[in-house]
Order: C-alpha cells, then sequence, then structure tokens
C-alpha cells in the first residue's frame, strides 16, 4: 500500500494520513466493467492502493458527487450517482457502498437516463459560474425527488445560489 503527496487543487501535497473525521471514498476504475469517480469534491486526502484503486477524503461538511458504473459483455450492470455531504463528529448519517462512514445522502438516483439528467444538472450549475459543492443541499433533493417521480427538475439559477448564500450567513 503505497500513500501518494500528490499536489492538491488549492496548493500544497495531500495528507500522509486522513486528518480525523474524513469521509473516505474507494474508487476502482477497470476500464469498461467497473467505473467508480468523483464528478466533484474537493477532496483533502488521497493514497494510492494499486494503478486500479485509490481512496480519497472529504472533510466535514462538504459535498461530492459520487458516480458508480458497472457493466459486462452483455451491457450496463448499474449507473448511479449519490450527491453526499459529509458529516462531522456525533452526527447522524447514512451508509454508502465504498463510502466510509457514510454521509447525509442528499441525492440518490440509479439507472443511466436519470443520471445522465443529474450529470446535466451539475453541468448548467457550473455553466452559471457555480461550484457544485457550494450549492443548496435543498436543489439536490428537489432534484433526487423530481426525478424519481419523472418530473423534470427546475433550474439552479445565481440569485437562488445568492440567496442560499445569504440564509447561510445568517444561521447561528
Amino acid at each position: 500500500m503505497t500513500v501518494r503527496a500528490a499536489p492538491r487543487e488549492r496548493g500544497g501535497p495531500a495528507p500522509s494520513s486522513a486528518a480525523p473525521f474524513t469521509t473516505l471514498v474507494e474508487l476502482t476504475w477497470i476500464e469498461k466493467k467497473i467505473e467508480n469517480w468523483i464528478r466533484f469534491g474537493h477532496d483533502t486526502y488521497e493514497q494510492i492502493l494499486d494503478r486500479r484503486r485509490r481512496v480519497i477524503g472529504f472533510p466535514p461538511n462538504s459535498a461530492f458527487a459520487f458516480v458508480r458504473w458497472a457493466g459486462n459483455e452483455f451491457g450496463t450492470i448499474i449507473s448511479r450517482i449519490d450527491i453526499v455531504r459529509t458529516v462531522g463528529a456525533g452526527e447522524p448519517f447514512q451508509t454508502l457502498p465504498f463510502v466510509r462512514p457514510g454521509g447525509d445522502i442528499l441525492l440518490k438516483i440509479e439507472g443511466w437516463p436519470k443520471v445522465e439528467r443529474v450529470l446535466q444538472a451539475i453541468d448548467a450549475i457550473e455553466a452559471i459560474g457555480v461550484d457544485p459543492v457550494d450549492v443548496s443541499p435543498d436543489h439536490w433533493r428537489h432534484i433526487h425527488n423530481r426525478l424519481t417521480v419523472g418530473e423534470a427538475p427546475r433550474a439552479y439559477s445565481a440569485e437562488q445560489h445568492r440567496a442560499f448564500l445569504l440564509r447561510r450567513r445568517a444561521e447561528p
């Protein structure tokens, strides 16, 4: 097992061990068989297990999108996206495969057509200049609820985001 100290997006090397209360996500990439990857999120820890597997970590109260796809010679077996808010010490959480200990699941969608709609919603959020990590958790829940019942979710707007940030600042 090798720990890699890779340059981080925000500068500096990755720590050699995860900080307390870090949410760890195991990623596997075996081309056209198992492809687990992060669509968005700011990881603070990375450990390379081998050339196909690694573990990354997210600090408490941050969000990330975890995409899982598996297939075989007959086609897709599973296609899923989860948007998760990481939890701190003592907070309740839901369990999720490959995520330790788990997190607050804001969105859970299965099936490629719906997963693709979530990926398009993430792209649209990035297109208005908002980092998906900073989006209101209620918006991810809205997308989950609408897609679950076969309806189109509302788009996230810059005004909506500004209102969310002001509300968050005003909270105790």
